[in-house]
């Protein structure tokens, strides 16, 4: 008499994952009324960020164009300008707010991605941003060289600072983001841009 077996359903073939894409696709891309980024490969598409998003990030980008433009310190991008931040395969992010320091600035200018991290980034935090990516995001940025990281929370009235050296502190609003060796002098009520 054989020996009886469970009867195992047999399992589906698993779905090929989707092709990694580079940034040169990417840059071809067009997703309507959609941001997106490139990681590891992988496309990552955001709803755009509100209003609130908006108005801060335009507050301090004028405060930081003003500043570096009158200290003739650099660059600063804003509009999730890309940066190319790692290859094979290639990571490209779009900080809210980039500074390049002057000596970084490229001549010329690139058309599509820069190939090189910002010196400052600036993140304003959307509600639908989870601590989580913004903490890989964070850790992108300085591992690709950024010297300095301001990731700012509109909604608890706060902003984080990560550093190139693994330093980090916590702003509440009526602390100043302090330019540090990156932007010498440069200080910015919190409470200003919120």
């Amino acid at each position: 008499m054989p020996a009886e077996r469970a009867y195992v359903p047999a399992m589906p073939a698993s779905p090929a994952a989707p092709a990694l894409i580079t940034a040169e696709e990417l840059l071809r891309m067009h997703i309507p009324g959609k941001q997106v980024e490139l990681v590891r490969g992988r496309l990552v598409v955001k709803e755009p960020p509100g209003y609130l998003h908006g108005a801060i990030e335009a507050r301090l980008a004028y405060e930081l164009m003003q500043y570096a433009r009158t200290h003739d310190l650099g660059q600063v991008l804003v509009g999730d300008a890309g940066f190319k931040i790692a290859t094979d395969p290639d990571t490209v992010r779009g900080p809210d707010i980039a500074f390049i320091a002057r000596e970084r600035v490229p001549e010329p200018r690139p058309a599509g991605y820069a190939s090189f991290a910002p010196t400052l980034v600036v993140e304003v935090l959307s509600p639908h941003d989870r601590p989580g990516e913004i903490l890989a995001k964070v850790g992108d940025w300085l591992e690709a060289g950024t010297h300095l990281i301001w990731v700012i929370d509109p909604e608890r009235r706060l902003a984080r600072v990560y550093r190139q050296d693994g330093t980090e502190s916590l702003l509440e609003g009526h602390d100043a983001l302090q330019g540090e060796d990156v932007l010498p002098g440069f200080s910015c009520q919190l409470a200003a841009i919120l």
